[in-house]
């Protein structure tokens, strides 16, 4: 239960972080205008109606200055290049390979032996339990 509720706090902590309130309340708006469009007007003028710049209603108005309000504090541009440098905080150690041989060479015997040659042959016949 706990592991869940981890996960949705972590994405909505991920979703507001990148600003995606703003394309959800957008989403909100087209909805209510194509609804209010659609009314009065075909569905193909009233989807047309819906995308235009020149009839953005209130909310769309506030959406679109929250999100250059946003890029201001976050000294971005949407579509601008980037002139800062891109830290890797985590970056990847180059791989070692070690070879065990030369620390195992002295204590390993030259020639594979079975295990069953250095071992007593068991005795014969098997010695029985005293009851």
């Amino acid at each position: 239960m706990f592991r869940k509720i981890s996960l949705v706090l972590m994405l909505a902590a991920w979703l507001l972080a990148t600003g995606s309130q703003w394309d959800l309340v957008q989403v909100f708006a087209w909805g209510r205008m194509f609804a209010t469009y659609s009314q009065s007007l075909p569905l193909s003028r009233a989807v047309e109606q819906t995308f235009t710049p020149e009839t953005m209603c209130s909310l769309c108005r506030a959406v679109a200055a929250a999100k250059q309000q946003q890029a201001r504090e976050d000294g971005t541009v949407p579509g601008a290049k980037s002139s800062g440098k891109i830290l890797l905080v985590c970056a990847p150690r180059a791989l070692v390979f070690i070879s065990p041989a030369p620390l195992c060479a002295g204590l390993t015997p030259a020639v594979a032996m079975p295990l069953s040659a250095e071992r007593p042959s068991p005795p014969s016949p098997p010695p029985r339990a005293l009851v």
